[in-house]
């Protein structure tokens, strides 16, 4: 792996420091106002004037708005540590922030202007992220990272399927499920490398053991089953194939995460987080398998994927990555634990609401209520380190 470059000299606010800091900000503001949102409109108390179907801009705001956020922070973190090149910093970063903010205005805007404006705004954003990616990679010679952007290229893909769909049908379903699966599919490249990475690091280092079990062929197999049974999931939810693949891929990756000795990890809730997020992986496998054999609502395995996975995983990378790269120390505060925890408890209850149909109106409150603290409480806490010098060196 290439050192982490020097940054350039760097005149202005902190935040546009790195890229990082505004995405990581911006997107949890964003996951947090936009559910709070979401529940009001939904039970008709308040109106978004957005010209796509209430549940689509929802779906959409979280997959295609939200996650696309954290994904380019992330990127652009880290991107030069694999090709040893310069980060982006200033105008040019502040100008992709506001590419990004001008997607969620006109998706969110498209009633009072037209879904087809708010599509060609909204799709610039992921566009410009994939080209830049990929000529950085590019231009570093690191083409084993390519597999990132081409899930990028998935998500780009996903959102025109998406627009296409809730322009001409009036809603949207295969892009809603093309984005998910894309996400998921990152998760277990990107957490499958990270999860047991820091695992190991810390467990050699602290508290010598069992390990995690490195990257084999029963990796590759798991991740290969995953992608052959999203693939079917986006085109055949309810097939009774896509549940056999479903529960093979769940089985897999359940097998997988339990090699990675999480159980040892308890000590250090920065990297405890990482294995309970991705636990979310396999339980959306399995509940989307007895889905599409008819025992389960579809909405339990989405949100365990949506909720759980995306939700939490992207917290856990969000406040490690944002800790390593401001020279602070890697520990999780309280206040972060209590984030984790909201979260995790609004996975639990929104799962719960769609398997308990009695008590379905007082677990969505409660999972609307924690993930808006989760998110809104995650963007107090690390506001200093968004926006502040970094401590060291």
């Amino acid at each position: 792996m290439s050192p982490i470059p020097r940054l350039r000299p760097h005149v202005g606010p902190d935040l546009l420091s790195y890229g990082f800091r505004p995405f990581f900000l911006f997107g949890s503001l964003f996951a947090a106002a936009a559910i709070l949102a979401w529940l009001p409109a939904y039970f008709g108390e308040i109106t978004i004037p957005t010209a796509f179907a209430p549940r689509d801009w929802h779906a959409h705001e979280m997959i295609y708005g939200f996650l696309p956020a954290v994904i380019t922070g992330f990127l652009l973190t880290a991107i030069p540590n694999w090709t040893g090149r310069l980060p982006l910093q200033g105008r040019a970063l502040a100008m992709l922030v506001l590419v990004w903010a001008a997607g969620r205005v006109a998706v969110s805007t498209s009633a009072w202007t037209s879904p087809v404006f708010a599509a060609v705004v909204d799709l610039l954003f992921l566009a410009l992220v994939a080209a830049a990616a990929t000529r950085e990679v590019a231009a570093g010679r690191n083409w084993r990272n390519l597999r990132v952007i081409v899930i990028v290229a998935l998500l780009f893909a996903g959102n025109v399927v998406f627009h296409v769909e809730a322009i001409r049908d009036g809603a949207a379903d295969y892009g809603l499920r093309a984005g998910l699966a894309a996400a998921i599919l990152l998760i277990t490249l990107v957490g499958g490398r990270v999860v047991p990475s820091f695992t190991r690091n810390w467990l050699a280092r602290l508290n010598p053991g069992r390990l995690p079990a490195p990257f084999g062929r029963f990796d590759a197999a798991a991740i290969a089953a995953s992608a052959v049974a999203l693939a079917a999931w986006v085109a055949a939810p309810n097939a009774h194939l896509t549940g056999g693949a479903m529960a093979i891929a769940g089985a897999l990756q359940a097998v997988r995460l339990a090699r990675w000795a999480g159980e040892r990890t308890w000590r250090d809730r920065l990297v405890f987080v990482l294995h309970v997020a991705y636990g979310f992986v396999p339980l959306g496998f399995l509940l989307a398998a007895a889905a599409a054999f008819g025992l389960l609502p579809a909405s339990a395995g989405i949100h365990a994927w949506t909720v759980g996975a995306v939700g939490l995983m992207t917290l856990a990378i969000m406040s490690r990555a944002s800790l390593g790269h401001t020279g602070r120390s890697l520990v999780a505060s309280r206040p972060v634990q209590a984030v984790y925890a909201l979260l995790f408890t609004a996975a639990l209850g929104r799962i719960c609401a769609a398997t308990h149909p009695a008590a379905a109106m007082v677990l969505l409150h409660a999972a609307w209520l924690c993930w808006v603290a989760a998110f809104g409480g995650f963007a107090v806490a690390y506001w200093k380190v968004f926006t502040g010098p970094r401590l060291r060196a």
